[in-house]
């Protein structure tokens, strides 16, 4: 008999049904390791009382003090290099011992509830607390609080790809891997707890890890509401699992965001205020179903949202000619905005996608009829600076693809169907352009795909009239400067060989304010540099936003000293 010693715990915390037996019969065949089956599973049944057909038994022959448990049954000596505990995220119960946590190894098995929930009631009736999925996320919580992030393993990689999921969760712990852990012989085993003989019928039958079935069975609908329930917590949870399977891990990095801070951000949709990952509309709403939304873009300066009643204006404007119905009101939006706004900290250099949906359908399809949920709203507030080159200037090329005419979709109504324009952007990233310029069905200039556009000739500054193009509210703020700075300004239809061999060209818009064009289809733009009267209004527009805007309630010039710069 080998000298008893001290030795290294690895803690596996799951829910029931999560093939947490399976990875206990898997550590098992390890030559290095001892197993133990719930060890605080008699501690679980004195405190909370709850009643299973093996009760008595259970508390007659384990020992049910937590803390004695954990002291000398899963932190006491022994055999071997290694000591598997099994445990299940609700039999840690109040009461217990801090080192459970502080000591060992933890990594934490999960599975969709969805697949879990239809064999769930063979022995205990199926509850929120028996799932134990929001156990298991405070069990990762505290882990983390501790600095020792456990490794997350999802069943369903174990199911596609055995091996190297345990050779992934090996690594995790630190442990080497051993191909014995793949294979186990069928039948009921000694580490069995006393429970075995309710729970572990069809593990028993199995020799390894077998693949999950191709077609899952019906899902009771008597279980709807545990797994909307349970949900949240599951997907918290695979959030953050090592995927090894070609199955399940996306084919593409996590990208890196243009901005890191808005990582973190809150946004708002429908009635409340949610984190990033969250912020989602139903399957049935009608932006998925048709991108039946209009949209605006909202910019804000020091504290100040810009040209904010002209945006809900055309917002307004945009639902009546869709003939949405049940609107919420210009206050509800305001404050919506405002809201979202304040949460995030959100007082300088940040833009707003406000949508409004037509909303939730009560079934899928086209007729605005079943659209009977009202409208949704969605504010998406990020931090952003300009998104285009406005020192530098940007460059051009004609897209192929020509703009709506009205007769098609009239674009004074800022609509989210925006499938012409993408067309159009794919045509600019092809040529490695910033934009794409969009002519209309005669062969004049509209605008690009995602702004309005001038030219300066001789001295006058010219525009397309907005028969094809979107209004744009920048647009209309840059024609009132033209006038101010008392330069003729001409609103005309303009061919694009005018462009092409203008003196000064430049874009308007929200997102990136007011762009200098240095080339259009290989033409050079003047001398190639951003133009006198591009940064004369540039400099007016400028000042505008620094004078000119909707305040946002509770806003303090002083909080500007905590908010991201960016370069």
């Amino acid at each position: 008999m080998e000298e008893k010693q001290e030795i290294e715990v690895i803690h596996s915390w799951s829910a029931p049904r999560s093939l947490s037996t399976s990875v206990m019969y898997s550590f098992a065949q390890r030559d290095d390791m001892e197993v133990l089956d719930e060890p605080l599973y008699a501690n679980f049944l004195r405190v909370t009382g709850v009643e299973r057909p093996y009760r008595e038994e259970v508390l007659s022959k384990m020992e049910s003090d937590g803390n004695k448990v954990v002291k000398d049954v899963i932190f006491g000596p022994g055999e071997k290099k290694y000591r598997f505990c099994k445990h299940m995220a609700k039999q840690r119960v109040p009461g217990l011992t801090d080192e459970l946590m502080k000591k060992g190894k933890h990594f934490i098995l999960i599975r969709n509830p969805l697949d879990i929930l239809p064999s769930f009631d063979k022995v205990v009736p199926p509850s929120f607390l028996e799932l134990g999925l929001a156990g298991l996320v405070s069990i990762y919580t505290e882990l983390c609080e501790l600095g020792k992030p456990p490794a997350i393993i999802d069943s369903a990689e174990l199911q596609q790809d055995p091996e190297a999921a345990l050779r992934g969760l090996c690594e995790d712990l630190d442990i080497p891997f051993q191909a014995a852990m793949l294979k186990w012989e069928a039948g009921p085993k000694p580490v069995d707890g006393i429970w075995a003989p309710w729970w572990y019928g069809s593990v028993h039958k199995s020799t390894g890890f077998t693949s999950a079935r191709k077609y899952p069975s019906p899902f009771p609908p008597s279980l709807y509401d545990l797994l909307e329930q349970s949900l949240p917590f599951y997907n918290m949870l695979k959030r953050h699992t090592r995927c090894t399977s070609s199955l399940l891990k996306s084919p593409l990095p996590r990208p890196v965001l243009p901005v890191p801070a808005n990582e973190k951000l809150l946004a708002w949709v429908g009635d409340e205020i949610v984190p990033r990952d969250s912020a989602k509309v139903s399957v049935f709403d009608s932006v998925v179903q048709g991108g039946d939304s209009v949209w605006e873009g909202l910019r804000i300066y020091r504290g100040k949202i810009f040209k904010l009643d002209e945006h809900l204006d055309r917002l307004f404007d945009s639902a009546k000619a869709l003939a949405f119905n049940n609107v919420p009101t210009r206050e509800e939006v305001k404050e919506a905005i405002f809201k979202t706004l304040i949460t995030n900290g959100m007082f300088d250099n940040a833009h707003i996608r406000l949508s409004l949906t037509r909303g939730k359908k009560v079934t899928s399809g086209m007729s605005p009829a079943f659209n009977l949920y009202g409208c949704t709203l969605i504010v998406l507030a990020e931090w952003k600076p300009p998104v285009y080159d406005n020192a530098r200037g940007i460059t051009l090329v004609t897209a192929t693809t020509r703009r709506n005419s009205p007769n098609n979709l009239d674009s004074k109504i800022h609509h989210n169907n925006l499938l012409n324009n993408i067309l159009a952007k794919i045509e600019g990233n092809n040529a490695n352009a910033d934009d794409a310029v969009m002519l209309d069905k005669d062969g004049f200039v509209s605008e690009t795909n995602a702004t309005n556009i001038f030219l300066v000739k001789r001295g006058r500054v010219m525009t397309p009239h907005a028969d094809y193009c979107l209004p744009g509210i920048t647009r209309a703020t840059v024609m009132d400067l033209v006038a101010k700075e008392n330069i003729v300004l001409e609103e005309r239809r303009i061919s694009l060989s005018e462009f092409h061999t203008a003196d000064e060209v430049w874009t308007t818009g929200t997102m990136g304010e007011l762009s200098p064009v240095i080339k259009i289809d290989g033409r050079v733009i003047g001398d190639g540099r951003v133009g006198l009267v591009t940064r004369r209004l540039q400099n007016a527009y400028k000042k505008l936003t620094e004078e000119s805007g909707v305040p946002i309630p509770t806003y303090q010039k002083t909080w500007i000293l905590q908010l991201p710069r960016f370069t």
